[in-house]
């Protein structure tokens, strides 16, 4: 895996993965496909969309663990700080060879930057929440994430995935 490749794919898929418009019925739907995609592929995860503040919709799938729904909450802490994907941010203190605590002051049992968690934007507005998926590895977790929004939005995501690691 190349990180500045993947950095510069997560950038564009944040730039193209924007709602034109979210409420409590689209997260509804969201969270669904995860749940049947999970079901259909057998995947042991935990999935969480929220609005900052708000969870919309949460569910953990046989197989998880209590461990799974502390790291969505932890995931979805590193996007309401820096209104960006968990794995980006993750990525980016790789690359600078820094940790969160280190360079932001942040504590690992609350922030988790590691790839599961998605920032939701709406167009015109801006970063309003985040999906989240744990119990795969952490790339794994970002692209089934990015895969999700890809069918919500209409986009094509075999122009948005990750390179094949």
């Amino acid at each position: 895996m190349d990180i500045a490749h993947d950095m510069q794919a997560i950038a564009a898929q944040e730039h193209a993965l924007v709602f034109p418009r979210f409420d409590a019925a689209r997260a509804w739907q969201l969270g669904a496909y995860l749940h049947e995609v999970a079901v259909a592929r057998g995947l042991a995860i935990a999935i969480d969309v929220r609005t900052f503040g708000q969870p919309l919709f949460f569910c953990a799938l046989d197989g998880t663990t209590p461990d799974n729904v502390d790291w969505v909450r932890r995931k979805s802490n590193v996007v309401a700080h820096f209104r960006r994907s968990s794995y980006a941010i993750g990525l980016k203190m790789q690359q600078a060879g820094t940790t969160l605590a280190d360079k932001n002051g942040l504590p690992l049992a609350e922030y988790a930057p590691y790839g599961g968690a998605f920032p939701l934007a709406v167009a015109g507005v801006g970063v309003i929440g985040s999906v989240t998926v744990s119990g795969l590895p952490q790339r794994s977790d970002h692209e089934l994430v990015v895969e999700a929004l890809c069918a919500e939005l209409g986009q094509d995501y075999s122009k948005l995935a990750l390179a094949k690691a």
